[in-house]
C-alpha cells in the first residue's frame, strides 16, 4: 500500500519560475537545495546556514523532492538545456 504525499503547501509553492517548485516565499529551488545536498554532502542544517531557511523549510522541501524526483529532475533537464541555447544564442564572441 503506498504512503500518501504529505501536504507540504506551507512550505513548497510553484509561483515563481514556472512550474518548478521552490520554498514558499523564496526564490531558492528545491532542486537547489536536493542537488546542493548532493554535491556538497551538506547535512539539512548546513542546507540552512547555507540558503538562510529554517530546518523545517529545508526538510519539507526534501521530502518534497523525493515524492516528486522524477518531475523535477526532468523540470531541471529542460531548464539547463534552455540556459544551454541563451549561452550559446547570445554569448559575447
Amino acid at each position: 500500500m503506498d504512503t500518501p504525499a504529505v501536504d507540504l503547501t506551507k512550505y513548497i509553492e510553484t509561483r515563481f519560475f514556472g512550474e518548478r517548485p521552490h520554498v514558499r516565499g523564496r526564490r531558492i529551488t528545491v532542486a537547489q537545495l536536493a542537488y546542493s545536498m548532493r554535491s556538497q554532502n551538506w547535512m539539512p542544517q548546513e542546507l540552512a546556514f547555507q540558503f538562510g531557511l529554517t530546518e523545517a523549510q529545508v526538510l519539507a522541501a526534501l521530502l518534497y523532492y523525493e515524492e516528486h524526483k522524477a518531475v523535477i529532475d526532468k523540470l531541471e533537464e529542460a531548464e539547463q538545456l534552455l540556459m544551454d541555447e541563451m549561452a550559446r544564442k547570445y554569448a559575447r564572441p
